[in-house]
């Protein structure tokens, strides 16, 4: 070993030191970085401090050893607790975090999907903070359904007899098959066979739930005479799919839901309907009519749909959730049904969901204090000031005399996601950041966002950055601008000595 390395291994701080440096605040603390910085560490759990230190340690070793440390200056306690910190917070940062939506994509499956409303928050931090009355019936004093909770509401919004809440659409497509079809035929349109995100598959759903798949029709053109001509005495149910995320135009032909509706009905089987999405209010009818495209689940109850299942994450706008509506001698088999514990919710998600359904009592209120939509039907006339509000703390941060930034504000087009309306684009404000620079890489901006606190998603299109004000509302805007600063502050600027060796 060179007799060099060997000094600057010595000139090392000790574990021990640079442990309690970042748990007590006990060097440097007056530092314009130290607050901050060590105030994000204070209650992580020693255990993974201590192994952010080892990693911290291990990593200066190997910059030693490959000669990219050179000069014992940096390994001081003053040039190494900065970078420590800074390494200690990402490595111990919780793996499921917030992040700050610019996507422009309301219903965005890999963020969480729908935002919830305030009253729903607040119903789950009560009902995480103290006991409650999950199974219990306060009126008899004796155990009670945790199902209660939420039927009388979806019952009440979707004209349904009866309903049941489980823990995500597929476990309530795969309830209601298992339940009433088990060992028979299900009848599907070839056309309606979809793959949703994940790999959800109504095919292997169907397998899954131990029926059997008839598939009828061709992909584009379905006739009510394919789905009689497939009856037979092992026929269990008629289901219809939703197709949500794509569409077939075009030369097309599908059997109308009254119609299959009384098919089923003449055989004394269930008619079934899986709408994916949940929209429980006619926003065509409060002045909306781009958002009429999706079927309302209580038009799919009144058109005959013995069963209808959807999701309470995506247009309705609230938890993970599958909802179960419809005829109550068979909700009241569904329920019977030994698979519905596996697959029942939990306390805060179901504090969620009535919170929300609660909201729906009043259209009205529904459509402002619901996030999903509220930011579906936010106009681009009402987005247009947010984004020159963010364009404006940007240039303030990253002015163009200096730096070359060019901060502008354009149109744009935004999406519903969650396979909800995937033939509609919602008009919108895009603050956008591009530089002049041949050196620029939007892309590389893009990327260094996500590991911003909070991480921000945005889209990169024509050599630009561009963020989507309808799904940021107006409290993340000044966060947003931080973060968007903070990062791009430093894009063309010589890196500090030894800042990218930990």
């Amino acid at each position: 070993m060179p007799e060099n390395q060997n000094l600057l291994y010595r000139a090392l701080p000790s574990m021990s030191v640079l442990l309690n440096c970042i748990t007590n605040a006990g060097y440097h603390a007056d530092e314009p970085w130290a607050a901050p910085c060590l105030s994000s560490l204070a209650d992580v759990p020693r255990t993974l401090l201590r192994e952010s230190v080892e990693n911290f340690l291990d990593n200066c070793r190997i910059a030693i050893r490959e000669g990219e440390i050179t000069d014992s200056s940096l390994l001081s306690l003053p040039a190494l607790l900065p970078d420590l910190v800074e390494y200690a917070i990402r490595r111990t940062s919780p793996s499921l975090r917030r992040v700050l939506n610019a996507t422009g994509i309301i219903i965005h499956t890999n963020l969480g999907r729908s935002r919830l409303a305030e009253e729903a928050v607040t119903a789950v931090a009560e009902a995480a903070r103290y006991p409650s009355n999950l199974e219990f019936d306060l009126q008899k004093g004796t155990r009670g359904s945790r199902h209660s909770h939420v039927a009388s509401l979806i019952c009440r919004m979707t004209g349904a007899q009866a309903a049941l809440a489980v823990n995500n659409n597929a476990a309530a497509v795969l309830l209601v098959l298992d339940t009433l079809c088990r060992d028979r035929e299900v009848i599907v349109s070839r056309g309606e066979l979809v793959e949703i995100g994940g790999n959800f598959r109504i095919p292997d759903v169907i397998k899954k739930s131990g029926c059997l798949l008839r598939e009828v029709g061709t992909t584009n053109r379905t006739h009510l005479s394919d789905f009689r001509l497939a009856l037979s005495e092992h026929t269990g149910a008629i289901l219809k799919v939703h197709t949500s995320n794509y569409r077939i135009i075009g030369f097309t032909q599908e059997a109308g839901r009254a119609e299959l509706a009384a098919l089923a009905n003449s055989a004394s089987l269930p008619f079934i309907e899986d709408l994916g999405s949940g929209v429980l209010v006619d926003l065509a009818a409060q002045g909306f009519p781009h958002l009429g495209a999706e079927p309302a689940v209580a038009k799919v109850i009144a058109d005959g749909a013995d069963i209808v299942t959807f999701s309470g994450d995506k247009v309705l706008g609230g938890p993970q959730a599958g909802i179960i509506a419809g005829k109550l001698k068979y909700i009241e088999q569904i329920a019977k049904n030994p698979l519905l514990r596996a697959l029942r919710m939990d306390k805060l998600n179901l504090a969620a969901l009535e919170a929300t359904l609660r909201l729906y009592l009043e259209p009205t209120l529904a459509r402002t204090r619901i996030p999903t939509l509220r930011m579906m039907t936010t106009t681009a006339d009402e987005l247009l000031p947010r984004a020159r509000k963010l364009a404006r703390l940007l240039k303030k941060t990253l002015p163009a005399q200096k730096d070359g930034w060019l901060v502008a504000v354009r149109s744009g087009i935004s999406q519903v996601g969650g396979g909800a309306f995937p033939e509609m684009n919602l008009p919108t404000w895009l603050t956008t950041m591009a530089h002049p620079s041949p050196h620029f890489n939007p892309a590389h901006l893009q990327k260094m966002l996500l590991q911003t606190k909070p991480p921000l998603l945005a889209r990169v299109e024509d050599n630009a950055l561009r963020l989507d004000l309808r799904t940021l509302d107006d409290r993340e805007i000044p966060l947003a601008a931080a973060v968007l600063a903070q990062t791009a502050a430093p894009m063309f600027k010589p890196p500090c000595a030894g800042a990218s060796k930990y």
